[in-house]
């Protein structure tokens, strides 16, 4: 703006605020940039909290509007148990990271298990896969649909799976080469593609399955497999025989035996059309080693001979020579009850959940041993108390067991049902 007054011409500028507010955030942006490559360790806070400040003033300053973003946030998937070597190749790295409860599972995520590794994924809506050894498998999809359901897909790159869906599952799909298998709300299947043993398979175990390869489908009902060939797209569909079920010992309780036979008996659901039955018996949940092994022609076996530990058994049907799938892998203890006479305390408080994880409190005597489902606590106090933390536990409904023994041969137990949702 220019005025004349008596003879004279005066100058000057309009300035507005907005301008030197501008001017002000420029210099101190300028001189924060120079202090965060001298020092910056030390400044990185500090930029950080004065850049997000700054934004906010030029914002307010100009006017300018930024969208406000939109919360969506991905279901996904956790471990809920593994043993052996489990490792995990996020999608967004090239690096294999050992698996961990609290390590997410999202999609593009491979999952391999070695020779002696077996893992369980669970998803949020409930359904679990049990990864065998030497697996590897891919979460292609992991979505939630208009009515927040999950919607997941695994492709199984190698091995075998079991996949058991939840009541509020909307659907799982299993993926091997260019096959497609669906499976709704609280059904079942195992898949396994292995080409040193065969051509890939799909089993449904419970519900109904949809099979699709080169746009042609198949229903497939409890215990209808198939089988075919990636290349040529032939499917061959049979009916297959069903494992049992199995009654004793139940999982995860422990068994007393008396004297040096140590004798422990199995019982199973007797499954009809079946010519015997092949039961083996381990060490370890992925039966890499067997401790006892028979084939028996009726639903039930006695063995001697086992010495004290934690076991699990597995049974198949056979029928015309070829084995079933294998039914469900329980646990037992085997532990020597001693002198029945001899009474030991057992007290327990109430369990305490920790997400997958039971705290487990009580006391009994003091020179006692505490094992809980098979697992030796490591220390028990002169007054007797103990503190023991489980193992995460797979979804759904679990059996926590304790037991005390004392060198008397006195025994004592207490069982309890614990939810995981």
């Amino acid at each position: 703006m220019v005025q004349k007054q008596k003879g004279e011409l005066f100058a000057w500028v309009t300035v507005t605020y907005r301008t030197i507010a501008l001017i002000i955030i420029a210099i101190a942006l300028v001189f924060f940039t120079i202090l965060y490559f001298l020092f910056p360790d030390t400044t990185r806070p500090i930029v950080d909290k004065f850049s997000k400040t700054i934004t906010a003033e030029i914002d307010k300053v100009t006017g300018a509007e930024h969208p406000k973003a939109v919360a969506t946030t991905a279901p996904q998937a956790h471990f809920t148990s593994f043993d052996g070597t489990v490792r995990v190749k996020k999608a967004n790295s090239n690096t294999w990271v050992a698996a961990d409860y609290s390590l997410p599972l999202e999609k593009g995520d491979i999952v391999q298990t070695q020779s002696e590794g077996i893992a369980k994924i669970a998803f949020a809506d409930g359904s679990t896969y049990s990864i065998q050894p030497d697996a590897l498998i891919t979460i292609e999809e992991n979505t939630t649909n208009a009515a927040q359901q999950v919607e997941a897909a695994v492709r199984i790159n190698v091995g075998v799976i079991q996949l058991n869906t939840s009541d509020a599952a909307a659907s799982q799909q299993v993926r091997i080469d260019n096959s497609t298998t669906t499976i709704g709300k609280d059904s079942a299947l195992q898949a396994s593609n292995d080409r040193k043993k065969g051509a890939p398979e799909v089993l449904v175990t419970k519900g109904v399955g949809t099979f699709e390869i080169a746009g042609e489908k198949q229903t497939l009902a409890p215990y209808e497999k198939v089988s075919f060939n990636p290349e040529t797209n032939q499917v061959k569909k049979e009916k297959e025989v069903a494992p049992p079920v199995l009654l004793a010992p139940a999982n995860m309780i422990p068994v007393f035996e008396n004297g040096p036979g140590k004798q422990v008996d199995f019982a199973w659901t007797p499954v009809e059309g079946v010519d015997s039955y092949h039961i083996r018996i381990s060490k370890n949940p992925y039966f890499s080693s067997i401790e006892k092994e028979a084939r028996v022609s009726s639903p039930s076996w006695r063995v001697t001979g086992l010495p004290e530990g934690k076991y699990y058994w597995v049974v198949q049907s056979v029928a015309r020579g070829k084995e079933s799938i294998e039914s469900d892998k329980n646990g037992f203890t085997l532990i020597n009850r001693g002198n029945t006479d001899v009474s030991l305390p057992l007290d327990l408080e109430p369990f305490i959940q920790i997400g997958h994880v039971i705290e487990v409190k009580g006391k009994t005597e003091q020179s006692a041993r505490v094992m809980v489902n098979g697992q030796q606590v490591p220390v028990v106090n002169e007054d007797g108390t103990f503190i023991f933390f489980t193992p995460p536990l797979p979804t759904g409904d679990n059996i926590v067991t304790v037991t005390a023994a004392n060198e008397k041969g006195g025994v004592a137990f207490k069982t309890q049902h614990v939810v995981i949702q």
